[in-house]
C-alpha cells in the first residue's frame, strides 16, 4: 500500500464456554459474563465495521437494551450501533439501509473492506460465517473470551474446519469474574 499502513485486520472476538459453545442448545447466551475491566468498550473503540451472518444480524445487529439496563450495557450498544455494518447471505437479497448485504464473492468483497481505510473489522459471527471465514484464511486475530461454564451441548465454535490453522498466542488476560481471554494470531502474521 502506498501509505505505508496495514491493511484493517479481521477479528474474530466473541465468548465461548469451556467446552467450547458459543450458545446453549435453545440459542441462549445468558451464560455470557460481561464484565467492564474485560476492555469491551475499548475493542469498540478500536474497530469501525462489523461482519454479520443473517441470523445473527437479526438478533442482534439493531438489538436495543431494556431500558432498565446498566449504563455500561447502554453505551456498548450505542457503540456497536455507532459502526459500519455487513451482512452476508445466500438468499437474502434485500435488507434495510442500515446493513450493507454481500451475498457472494465473499474472499473479494472482505479483501476490498480490509484495503479500504479504517480501522480493524470485528467479526461477529455466527458459526456458519465464521467458519466460512476460517476456511478462506480471513481471520487474522482469534480474541476467545473462555467463560467459566460447561453447557454439555450447544452450538459449537468451530465446526466443519477444512484445514489445520497454526495459531500463535499473542496475549492472555485473566479476569475477577474466571473469564480467560486468549488472544491468537495467525503464524504467519
Amino acid at each position: 500500500m502506498s501509505n505505508n499502513k496495514r491493511p484493517r485486520r479481521i477479528i474474530l472476538d466473541l465468548a465461548v464456554t469451556l467446552d467450547g459453545f458459543i450458545e446453549g442448545k435453545k440459542g441462549e447466551v445468558d451464560w455470557c459474563i460481561m464484565d467492564s475491566d474485560m476492555g469491551f468498550i475499548d475493542f469498540l473503540n478500536h474497530i469501525d465495521t462489523i461482519l454479520y451472518g443473517r441470523r445473527s444480524y437479526d438478533l442482534w445487529g439493531q438489538y436495543t437494551p431494556e431500558n432498565e439496563a446498566s449504563d455500561t450495557e447502554k453505551e456498548i450498544w450505542k457503540l456497536v450501533h455507532s459502526k459500519e455494518k455487513y451482512m452476508f447471505s445466500r438468499t437474502q437479497k434485500r435488507t434495510d439501509n442500515k446493513v450493507t448485504l454481500i451475498n457472494d464473492n465473499i474472499f473479494e468483497e472482505v479483501n476490498k473492506l480490509k484495503n479500504k481505510p479504517g480501522k480493524d473489522i470485528w467479526l461477529y459471527g455466527g458459526a456458519s460465517l465464521i467458519t466460512t471465514f476460517i476456511n478462506l484464511g480471513l481471520v487474522d486475530e482469534f480474541r476467545l473470551s473462555v467463560h467459566p461454564v460447561i453447557l454439555g451441548e450447544g452450538k459449537p465454535l468451530f465446526i466443519d474446519i477444512k484445514q489445520r490453522v497454526n495459531l500463535k498466542l499473542v496475549n492472555t488476560k485473566r479476569f475477577s469474574s474466571g473469564v480467560v481471554q486468549l488472544c491468537y494470531h495467525l503464524n504467519d502474521k
